[in-house]
């Protein structure tokens, strides 16, 4: 499994957002977060690449125990990681080159030659092979984003989180958007799409995990059933005698769970500076 979390709490400040988290990601896997805005699903996105704790359960990511990875250790986790956010993120002084090269650059790639390879082999993959030489602002809103999947890819991740990447593409970008995702995952990269939009759900099958009232609750691959289009409530948080344990129906162990090991970090690609924020660069600007 690439993630396994069991019995978790996700929490920011003093807020339970989401009780009892059951939540199991594999290689290869197409895997949708749902739910309205302010859910909870951002916030279980960032606590998979250590942005944000977790106080409670079982967590794995990649290998790394969550609730115990040492902050030295985050920065080895999130170079198996790519991010691909809904407002893009570029870096609008330099061409598409320049920002994929900043990348690498950023990562460790020593090369000019593989670098070069590098960035025309992910555009190649995003469909934009022609656009190396564009700025940001001669890009659609479909072809800025594919450039952040290009981004997210240049360090061979196990792992790609997709936050909201459609929210700001027409119907054909956001379709084409997911296309690209899915063929990553059906060629070994793990990809997690949190979104609410249900067509591209029913066009691009796979497990559904809904953020609905403080619960997480898993569907089968397909539309979500009944989907909520309420705002989150605002009730007090649930007793734990209410907590929803329907997302998995693998018992929750009552052992501690014993420190795990940082695994060794491969030499898959040219090694990343430690103080770089996830392998697609988070803070560019």
């Amino acid at each position: 499994m690439i993630i396994n979390y069991k019995e978790v709490d996700i929490q920011r400040e003093e807020n339970t957002i989401l009780y009892n988290v059951n939540f199991e990601v594999a290689e290869s896997e197409f895997v949708y977060l749902t739910g309205v805005v302010g859910s909870g699903k951002s916030s279980l996105l960032k606590t998979i690449y250590g942005e944000l704790d977790i106080l409670s359960g079982t967590a794995e990511v990649l290998g790394y125990d969550m609730r115990r990875i040492k902050r030295r250790h985050i920065p080895a986790l999130r170079k198996q990681l790519g991010i691909v956010f809904q407002d893009f993120r570029l870096l609008t002084d330099r061409n598409v080159r320049r920002n994929l090269d900043f990348v690498l650059r950023s990562t460790g790639w020593k090369s000019r030659t593989e670098r070069a390879n590098r960035i025309r082999e992910v555009l190649e993959t995003v469909g934009l092979a022609d656009k190396q030489e564009a700025m940001p602002y001669e890009l659609s809103g479909g072809e800025q984003q594919r450039v952040c999947i290009a981004r997210a890819i240049l360090n061979h991740p196990r792992l790609i989180l997709a936050d909201e990447a459609t929210g700001n593409q027409d119907a054909a970008s956001g379709i084409q958007t997911t296309q690209i995702l899915y063929d990553l995952a059906r060629q070994g990269t793990a990809v997690i799409m949190a979104t609410h939009n249900n067509a591209l759900i029913e066009r691009f099958p796979g497990r559904v995990y809904e953020c609905r009232n403080h619960q997480f609750l898993c569907h089968g691959p397909g539309p979500v059933p009944a989907f909520s289009s309420e705002a989150p409530t605002e009730e007090p948080a649930l007793a734990p005698s209410e907590r929803s344990t329907i997302s998995s129906p693998t018992p929750p162990s009552t052992a501690p769970a014993a420190p795990l090991e940082a695994p060794a970090e491969a030499p898959s690609s040219p090694s990343s500076a430690d103080d770089i924020p996830v392998a697609t660069i988070a803070n560019e600007s």
